[in-house]
């Protein structure tokens, strides 16, 4: 058995940099060094008192200490884990940029005041759920040691358990939204049409070229004169027919 800081070493760069921030975020909190009320988003200080950094400490808070965020974290673990080794395997700018769409997404959806998303980390988890659930749809999950199930029925069980846990409805909704928005213009349109909307961009390549983060194969970016840069391509999704 390994030891934690090799299962953590292990880890894929995207899943394990997010999971850590949004702990240590929780941490700085729970230790009073940071208010958890200048992490939140609240677009009228966003573009009155110009604080930006809203736009992405919201993301990184999944709340204080408790049972929601520890199940928040092991999702990020587990299924955005297995996501990004399985589906995204090798495809470290494609995976990056799936969380930038999503970023992207909620923020936009977020700006309508009737929905008081002020975190949006709770939905970003979910869209991880949701999307690894589309990629593995068959696959046999257990829940608590109590039901097994499809994971297909997987982000309606967390959203039932956001019921139970008395976890506002509609974080988890969003992330089922924008995980499908994803995953049909992603995968399923390229499918049914060969046309790809959601390429990655080469400016994401370029990031994870430039840093050397994770691996991309093929990435149409050329090595820089001095080597500092990584592989990765873009193949899109739609040569994959779903394995499951």
């Amino acid at each position: 058995m390994s030891s934690p800081a090799e299962y953590y070493k292990s880890l894929p760069p995207i899943s394990k940099a997010y999971g850590t921030l949004c702990f240590l975020t929780t941490v700085l909190v729970r230790l009073h060094i940071v208010d958890g009320g200048f992490l939140v988003l609240y677009y009228p200080w966003v573009f009155k008192k110009f604080q930006v950094w809203r736009l992405f400490t919201s993301f990184i808070f999944l709340g204080p200490f408790s049972i929601n965020f520890g199940i928040r974290l092991l999702m990020i673990a587990r299924y955005g884990v297995m996501l990004e080794k399985g589906a995204f395997d090798r495809r470290t700018a494609d995976f990056l940029w799936m969380m930038i769409f999503g970023a992207i997404s909620l923020l936009v959806v977020s700006v309508i005041p009737l929905l008081n998303t002020y975190t949006l980390g709770v939905p970003m988890v979910n869209m991880l759920v949701y999307v690894w659930s589309r990629e593995n749809p068959n696959a046999q999950i257990n829940i608590y040691g109590l039901v097994q199930l499809r994971a297909f029925y997987l982000p309606w069980v967390m959203l039932l358990l956001d019921v139970i846990f008395g976890s506002p409805l509609m974080g988890g909704l969003l992330g089922i939204m924008v995980g499908h928005l994803y995953y049909f213009f992603a995968v399923l349109h390229p499918l049914a049409t060969g046309k790809n909307y959601l390429k990655t961009p080469k400016w994401v390549h370029k990031i994870v070229a430039r840093y050397r983060i994770g691996v991309q194969a093929n990435a149409p970016v050329r090595p820089q004169a001095n080597g500092n840069t990584g592989t990765g391509a873009f193949r899109g999704r739609s040569y994959r027919l779903n394995q499951d």
